[in-house]
């Protein structure tokens, strides 16, 4: 007979039952089977997220209403599946979605690339300890030695431990002074292969850094402020996995990507499933450059994100019927 769950490893239980039933639209059955648990056992678990207020039914026409705009977004983007949260909840629940969402996308076997960040982390801290065989979790850029907590290779081996999975670090900064220097040790025969190997990944968990003096690349000593100016007038929207991106996802073509020791964006595409969170409307710029460089395939966005990737869309269309008619 199997230990009793303990009180918190059945709250973590009743609230991931409520959000995949109230926030993703599961159905009853599709949470008994992804749960490994009784029918009978989810009927239980959202009548207690109702009894104590982790859902309140009076939320259904939002929770609708954010489903049928999700919709849309997959339809416009043409992405496989979008989660949106409700703005006023993104301090509550914004990393717990993200981290309900990740599990749906790994099973045993699955190998994953993950990047680095703060909104990262913090999915990586709101995961629940599972119980996983055979995965892997691979560093996809190098380390620093920034100021942050959140290090690359800090929340490659907690999301390991985490998941019961193998952490395989990759020991490179993420920058080097030169750009001869990161050829070379791009070329070191460990490096090249762990770099190489990426491309066998099932899932990337990545999001978008933002270009904007206060950017995680200048924070942590990457790239200097007058050098992230200079790149954002040569046409840099966002950073993915320490990599500047411009508005259709294309790598820049500077200086500094040539110094990065990370995978690069032909790899990350080449992954199947390409899962990207992002909690801020500064990074949106970024986003979009990300969806149209085929970039990312799964997300996990705030309102006011969906919001703004709604309209960039409308005006696309704008602008494609202004030059039909001209």
């Amino acid at each position: 007979m199997g230990k009793a769950m303990s009180h918190n490893s059945i709250d973590q239980a009743v609230h991931r039952a409520a959000w995949l039933y109230y926030g993703h639209g599961l159905r009853q059955d599709e949470i008994s089977r992804l749960m490994n648990i009784s029918r009978a056992t989810v009927v239980n678990y959202l009548k207690r997220a109702r009894e104590i207020g982790a859902v309140k039914v009076s939320l259904s026409n939002t929770l609708f209403q954010q489903d049928i705009h999700a919709r849309e977004l997959e339809d416009c983007f043409d992405l496989q599946s979008v989660w949106i949260v409700p703005d006023e909840e993104k301090s509550m629940i914004f990393s717990s979605a993200c981290a309900s969402v990740l599990l749906e996308l790994v099973t045993s076997g699955t190998k994953i690339a993950l990047a680095w960040g703060e909104t990262l982390y913090s999915v990586v801290d709101a995961l629940p300890s599972s119980d996983l065989e055979n995965v892997t979790v691979s560093q996809m850029c190098g380390n620093l030695g920034g100021p942050f907590e959140y290090l690359p290779d800090q929340c490659t081996i907690e999301m390991a431990r985490k998941l019961n999975a193998r952490g395989k670090n990759l020991y490179a900064p993420i920058v080097l002074s030169s750009e001869a220097l990161a050829t070379s040790l791009r070329n070191e025969t460990i490096i090249d292969r762990q770099l190489a190997e990426l491309v066998n990944c099932d899932l990337a968990v990545f999001s978008v850094g933002s270009c904007e003096p206060d950017s995680h690349i200048v924070l942590c000593g990457a790239a200097a402020a007058d050098e992230l100016a200079q790149c954002r007038a040569m046409g840099a929207v966002g950073v993915i996995a320490g990599r500047l991106i411009d508005q259709n996802g294309n790598e820049l073509k500077c200086e500094y990507n040539r110094r990065i020791i990370s995978a690069d964006l032909q790899t990350l595409r080449q992954i199947p499933k390409r899962y990207v969170v992002v909690d801020s409307c500064e990074k949106t710029a970024g986003l979009l450059g990300s969806i149209r460089g085929g970039l990312v395939s799964h997300m996990v966005i705030t309102k006011s994100v969906a919001n703004e990737l709604s309209q960039a869309a409308s005006n696309a269309v704008s602008d494609h019927i202004i030059e039909a008619i001209d």
